[in-house]
């Protein structure tokens, strides 16, 4: 998944994808155990995209909270 699609998501689907995401490397870790997984990489791309999907939604986060200060901020100056 490239960073540009996911910064297009909105927060919601942001939210769906991680779930998803978390549930297939779940599932991925449990086919590495009975090694029915052949191709491991696919564990690594997995957790590359989760980190991703959690790092955009954490920054859309925190990017709320300085605009709720900043806010805050300039109503108590005026």
């Amino acid at each position: 998944m490239k960073i540009h699609e996911i910064r297009e998501m909105k927060d919601e689907e942001l939210i769906k994808q991680i779930d998803l995401q978390k549930k297939e490397l779940v599932d991925l870790r449990f086919a590495h155990q009975l090694k029915q997984l052949t191709n491991t990489s696919k564990l690594r791309l997995i957790k590359k995209d989760l980190a991703k999907l959690k790092t955009i939604l954490k920054d859309r986060e925190l990017e709320k909270i300085a605009a709720a200060k900043k806010e805050n901020k300039e109503g108590v100056k005026a």
